[in-house]
């Protein structure tokens, strides 16, 4: 028993995130690493041109359509979700709502935020009439919010492909992985 108090470190460590990484906002952690990751470039993406699309349906002559009106409805929604979900992550609030399965969540929405803006591109491109004056600015609007919904709805693609590789990495069981 002599040799029992040299033996024994009394050292503690916290589990400390980077300094480089990880900043501190009271009971917020800012994630900063979240920004350069696959994940927070493509929701960043999502986010500006998510904007774009739905300023330029909002600022065409007749934005409310049934046609642009979908579109709309689809470009505002997905971009408020989008940000709310970036705002989740970027604050590492995920972490502090750990019952809910974050992967899931992800990859669900992302899957349902591509399928609308598929309809939306689709209804967007349709809309755009050429028998208008070409070089008119409602027909650059609607042209360029064609092109930058095709843009998103790719995004949104790759952010789904992104999220069911978490999901699945995440998602695997006892009796599936390996020792």
């Amino acid at each position: 028993m002599a040799e029992f108090p040299s033996k024994v470190s009394t050292q503690t460590s916290t589990p400390e995130a980077s300094s480089a990484t990880r900043g501190s906002l009271g009971f917020l952690s800012l994630d900063v690493g979240f920004f350069s990751s696959i994940p927070g470039i493509l929701m960043t993406v999502e986010i500006a041109l998510g904007l774009l699309v739905w300023a330029l349906v909002a600022d065409s002559n007749n934005p409310a359509t049934s046609a642009y009106g979908w579109v709309l409805f689809v470009s505002v929604t997905c971009w408020l979700v989008t940000l709310f979900m970036f705002v989740v992550f970027i604050l590492n609030l995920q972490t502090k709502m750990a019952f809910i399965p974050w992967s899931l969540v992800l990859l669900i929405y992302h899957a349902a935020a591509t399928l609308l803006y598929i309809t939306a591109f689709i209804t967007c491109a349709a809309s755009v009439q050429t028998t208008t004056f070409m070089y008119s600015g409602a027909y650059n609007k609607k042209a360029a919010a064609s092109f930058f919904a095709c843009i998103v709805m790719i995004a949104y693609g790759a952010s789904a492909f992104f999220s069911f590789l978490i999901w699945r990495g995440t998602g695997s069981n006892a009796a599936t992985a390996q020792a």
